[in-house]
């Protein structure tokens, strides 16, 4: 059978049902897809439909495809019978390096010729998932985010045998369902968010360690000073913003550049690709709006429950005991 395009794939298999393969198996049955999910883990049927139970009000409100449907989940014996008849693999096993080998090699053996195969690794090289594939120019990573049913990014890599047709097959497939996909021009570990991340926090790590700030400081300063701008713009673009009306330029010039000339042309490039039809004033404006909207659309961590913390009280004594130590305090007091 000849691959569907993209946007026609109908049946997707997903292996493993964790929470981030659960979590994608709630997202495709939420885009009109129908979901075959296999997990050999104990009630790994039963544990998946409870993710997929935890999702589902947040996907509705997301707003559903037609025909989208939590009954068109099926659970599978095996990883043989869940990808046979599949247009797409999102594979979301433990991250193990040999497993996930172990793994491609069924699917690749099991599923169609032309099935696109994709990995929800965070770290691993496609490169080494694809090595005991007949297929490795089917293989890829998609990379999601957790919670996967709702986080739209989604990294796309290939390996050093994975085709441009399927890299792209892949790209277009995740956006069509609504993700926000990105295509990696080669493969490394860890990829592109989880890396910034890493070094985020090992930066946040090393201040806490100084004795500079707390870990509570550190979620305070992010997520209320560049994670709420992150949310929309990105750091190169907020860099843009931080220039003011001289935008990227005014940033380079007064703050100097420590990279090379070609970093500093493909960064120039990239605003004003992006953003050269807008003047600065339109460009703040969009800002402020983003952020409005997000500080309005912000809730509290649920408050402690009242007494939650506290020590239980102690027993109550019961009444004939209550009465006898009353009447023995009344006649001390007598005495």
């Amino acid at each position: 059978m000849k691959r569907p395009a993209a946007k026609n794939a109908k049946t997707i298999a997903c292996v493993g049902g964790g929470y981030i393969g659960a979590g994608w198996a709630a997202y495709f049955l939420a885009q009109g897809k129908d979901v075959v999910l296999s997990d050999p883990g104990p009630d790994a049927e039963a544990k998946a439909r409870v993710i997929i139970d935890q999702a589902w009000p947040y996907l509705k409100k997301l707003g559903l495809a037609k025909g989208a449907s939590k009954k068109r989940f099926r659970f599978a014996g095996s990883v043989a019978e869940a990808v046979a008849d599949a247009d797409f693999v999102q594979e979301s096993a433990p991250d193990r390096e040999d497993l996930k080998i172990a793994l491609f090699a069924e699917m690749d053996a099991h599923a169609r010729p032309d099935t696109i195969l994709a990995s929800s690794s965070s770290a691993f090289l496609p490169s080494r998932l694809q090595s005991r594939c007949k297929h490795p120019d089917r293989v890829v990573i998609g990379h999601p985010f957790a919670p996967s049913y709702l986080v739209p990014l989604v990294e796309v890599v290939g390996g050093k045998k994975t085709s441009r047709q399927a890299m792209q097959w892949a790209f277009d497939f995740y956006e069509s369902i609504g993700k926000k996909a990105m295509k990696l021009n080669k493969e490394i570990e860890s990829y592109v968010a989880n890396r910034i991340q890493h070094v985020v926090f090992e930066e946040a790590a090393s201040l806490v360690d100084q004795g500079i700030c707390t870990y509570d400081d550190i979620d305070t300063a992010v997520a209320y000073g560049p994670g709420m701008r992150w949310a929309f713009a990105g750091p190169s673009t907020c860099y843009h913003l931080g220039g003011g009306k001289g935008g990227i330029r005014h940033m380079i010039d007064h703050f100097g550049w420590k990279r090379g000339p070609k970093a500093k042309k493909a960064l120039i490039g990239s605003i004003d690709g992006r953003y050269g039809h807008l003047d600065m004033a339109e460009l703040e404006a969009w800002r402020d709006d983003n952020l409005l909207a997000i500080m309005k659309g912000l809730k509290a961590v649920p408050a402690k429950k009242s007494g939650a913390a506290k020590k239980a009280a102690p027993a109550k004594k019961p009444a004939a005991k209550k009465k006898a130590a009353a009447k023995k305090s009344t006649t001390k007091k007598k005495a």
